[in-house]
């Protein structure tokens, strides 16, 4: 190799350092933003329109069961968000590894998406759907007593779902979560690089610490596109997982079946119903979230790389 290129080769993060980072972004997201996904669900969930939008669902919510409903799942929530991060991060950052240039260390746009789509892929099958089963399921339920509720808490959701249902109770609704995680994470990963570049000039392995306002632009701006491309998935994801056989037969035999059944008894809005939540949701979790990672990362590339800035 020369010289020159030897130069050009630029010091990364280690995966572990990038998923530390991404398990406390995690924890500080699921407690800002947890009422917001409650109040997703509940109207991805409204068949019969009782809900008039998003402030008069989280109204109703908080003078019908109390504000701590706002919080529902949160356990779930805040451990299921602390392990997909950390799961994200960590592998996004070893697949990426495997699409850098020997030459230079840079990773291609391409790269990036397959190692986005990969990571994604990933967190659905291993965290994302299980976790998400047992917190929609706990969300659907409504009231105030305790011992009205068929879930009295997480750890007794999935037992009653595994006993009822199967393991594999816990993973209804992977295919369309699979399909969202993945195309979710390719765009934002892949976005988030080309707005560090493109408005702050932070390329990885600079030395160089984005301010945390700079961090949460970037990766609000990175949260945006996944939500309106994959709102359909997001639905079908959760009227899958929300459907048990307690009744009988199953509503949705799958995916597609979903997603038709869905088209021709509500229409095709009815495929982003609770998308103004989700982007309520999203890209200010990912701003938080991107805020904490780049903060440990940018912090570890100064201490331990020992790259000084441009």
């Amino acid at each position: 190799m020369s010289q020159e290129s030897s130069n050009d080769k630029k010091p990364t993060i280690p995966p572990y350092m990038k998923a530390i980072s991404g398990s406390l972004g995690g924890v500080v997201e699921a407690s800002c933003l947890q009422p917001i996904d409650v109040i997703k669900t509940r109207l991805q969930l409204d068949r019969s329109g009782n809900y008039k939008g998003i402030i008069h669902c989280g109204s109703t919510v908080v003078r019908t069961e109390g504000v701590r409903a706002l919080w529902k799942g949160l356990t779930p929530f805040a451990t299921h968000l602390t392990l997909k991060y950390t799961l994200r991060m960590g592998s996004n950052a070893v697949f990426q590894s495997a699409f850098k240039d020997l030459e230079t260390g840079k990773v291609s746009n391409h790269g990036r998406l397959l190692s986005g789509f990969g990571a994604g892929v990933l967190e659905a099958l291993a965290i994302v759907t299980p976790f998400e089963v047992v917190k929609i399921r706990l969300q659907q339920q409504k009231g105030l007593s305790p011992e009205l509720l068929k879930y009295k808490g997480p750890i007794h959701c999935a037992r009653t779902i595994i006993r009822e249902e199967g393991v594999l109770g816990l993973w209804a609704g992977a295919a369309p979560t699979v399909m969202r995680n993945g195309t979710n994470q390719a765009a934002m990963f892949t976005a988030k690089n080309a707005f560090d570049v493109l408005l702050w000039k932070k390329q990885e392995g600079d030395g160089r610490v984005l301010q945390p306002w700079q961090s949460m632009i970037s990766g609000f701006l990175a949260g945006t596109v996944g939500p309106v491309c994959t709102g359909p998935f997001d639905v079908v994801k959760t009227r899958l997982m929300a459907q048990s056989r307690e009744g009988g037969e199953l509503k949705y035999k799958g995916m597609v079946h979903a997603i038709r059944t869905i088209y021709a008894e509500e229409g095709l809005l009815a495929l982003w119903k609770g998308l103004l939540p989700r982007l309520m949701r999203i890209p200010p979790g990912q701003a938080i979230m991107w805020a904490v990672a780049d903060q440990i990362t940018g912090l570890y590339e100064r201490r331990y790389l020992h790259v000084a800035p441009s």
